[in-house]
């Protein structure tokens, strides 16, 4: 089961985000937060540059986050993090 958890950051909302599997889609990670409402706006706000892994831009909708990556979108950082269960 996927799990999200928000916490409360001054500066940035900043979302962790318990991975249960080997990877989740970029464009389906964005929906599960909520930083989208459907996996077709995740892929829009790839294709428009505003989505970064890692660091650097990411141009693949549906590119394979794995636990331990870093997703930031607008003011949004997802913490990617292993399902302790």
């Amino acid at each position: 089961m996927l799990r999200l958890r928000q916490e409360t950051a001054a500066a940035m909302p900043r979302h962790r985000f318990a991975l249960d599997r080997d990877h989740v889609e970029l464009n389906q990670l964005l929906k599960l937060v909520g930083v989208c409402d459907s996996g077709a706006a995740g892929k829009h706000l790839v294709d428009t540059g505003a989505v970064r892994v890692d660091g650097a831009v990411e141009s693949r909708r549906t590119c394979k986050i794995r636990a331990g990556q870093l997703v930031e979108v607008g003011d949004h950082a997802i913490e990617v993090v292993a399902d302790a269960d």
